[in-house]
């Protein structure tokens, strides 16, 4: 008596495909015979669960099963009039296994299409640009040493004049099957690689590979806004296709270099300025720069603290597929002054005195009356 499939994948009646797929991957990873050289247990329960999830992987068979049980599938069974009739393992049961297995036993997950073409490989490059040229925007040239398709055959590998053959193993197929136990498992063709073609005479400029390496200047449009790790993408520029194939695609991965004076967030620009404890104690203008290359005025306050920001509309980053900007935050940081001459001292001593006397400094003195009443006055 069949065991029932659910209970073979050890999932339950309501679970979803996902679910089936993975109990199904666990169990066939743990009972592959090639995992198991002569346990036949282990050879006849991966049989078993095989059978279970090409059943339960179908949504037709699954409703039948669901409906019948083992009785869909056998020979007269309610549910043959439906059109599921007999069932029979070796059906079907190859794509299932190429799909989550082909890794494991050699094959590719990405199948090569009739005549071997296969898409060219995706390739990347890191770009570094400054601060301005993502305010701006820029078109850069970058030199590039990938694969192009050879001019010479077309990408078909075979000399000019001549055409490829078809491969006597596997018919022009690409594909060939072997034996395995009572599995017939489905590689791409040795003779051939998967092409179905075999060159007899190949292209002198390419040496048959229907690809040659090249040295190649591409212009790379980088629009204003930009931010560290952008990917722009180059269709087609990427490595040639085999046999023909379509190209990949060139990635372009900007890397903004680190600027000495603003840090950037977003579309905002941060700015530290020091100024004279004067002009930070009596107010006045000072000059601020901006990531344009100029110079804007900036009003400070009388009393100004140090690491007062103050916020510049409109002179920060570009904003990315857009015409606005964002903003420049100015922090301030006070400087006391070096280098003092005899007479400034003097000078500095007898504010000192004033400014004891009249509680000119409240942060200071509010900061000390604090500590003594969490300490004690001592």
């Amino acid at each position: 008596m069949k065991v029932d499939y659910y209970e073979l994948l050890g999932v339950v009646r309501t679970c979803t495909a996902d679910d089936l797929k993975k109990a199904y991957r666990k169990l066939a990873m743990q009972h592959h015979p090639d995992k198991n050289p002569g346990d036949k247990a282990a050879e006849h329960k991966f049989k078993e669960i095989s059978e279970a999830y090409q059943v339960l992987c179908d949504a037709q068979r699954r409703a039948a099963y669901d409906r019948f049980g083992h009785a869909a599938f056998e020979q007269g069974g309610a549910a043959a009039g439906a059109g599921f009739g007999g069932f029979e393992f070796s059906t079907g049961f190859a794509d299932i296994f190429d799909e989550m297995f082909g890794e494991i036993l050699g094959g590719g997950a990405r199948r090569q299409s009739q005549g071997g073409q296969m898409r060219g490989a995706d390739l990347r490059y890191d770009l570094d640009i400054t601060l301005e040229e993502a305010l701006r925007g820029i078109e850069k040239n970058i030199t590039i040493a990938n694969s192009v398709t050879c001019s010479d055959c077309k990408g078909q590998g075979a000399a000019p004049g001549t055409q490829p053959t078809e491969c006597t193993m596997c018919r022009g197929q690409g594909r060939v099957r072997a034996q395995q136990g009572f599995f017939t498992i489905e590689r791409a063709c040795p003779t051939c690689q998967g092409a179905g073609r075999v060159i007899q005479n190949p292209c002198k400029k390419c040496s048959g590979a229907g690809r040659v390496r090249q040295e190649r200047t591409l212009a790379v449009s980088i629009p204003p806004g930009v931010e560290d790790g952008t990917r722009i993408r180059l269709a087609g520029e990427g490595e040639a296709g085999t046999r023909g194939g379509n190209p990949g695609d060139l990635y372009v991965i900007l890397e903004l270099q680190q600027h000495p004076i603003f840090q950037r967030d977003g579309a905002n620009l941060f700015c530290r300025v020091p100024i004279p404890m004067t002009t930070a104690a009596l107010g006045g203008t000072i000059e601020v720069p901006t990531i344009d290359g100029v110079f804007t005025e900036m009003k400070v306050e009388p009393a100004t603290q140090s690491g007062h920001r103050t916020r510049i509309k409109q002179k920060g980053m570009s904003v990315l597929r857009s015409n606005s900007r964002g903003d420049l935050y100015v922090e301030l940081a006070v400087e006391t002054p070096v280098h003092l001459t005899k007479k400034q001292k003097e000078l500095l001593k007898e504010f000192a005195d004033e400014a004891a006397a009249n509680k000119t400094h409240p942060e200071s003195e509010s900061f000390v009356d604090k500590v003594k009443d969490i300490f004690g006055k001592k």
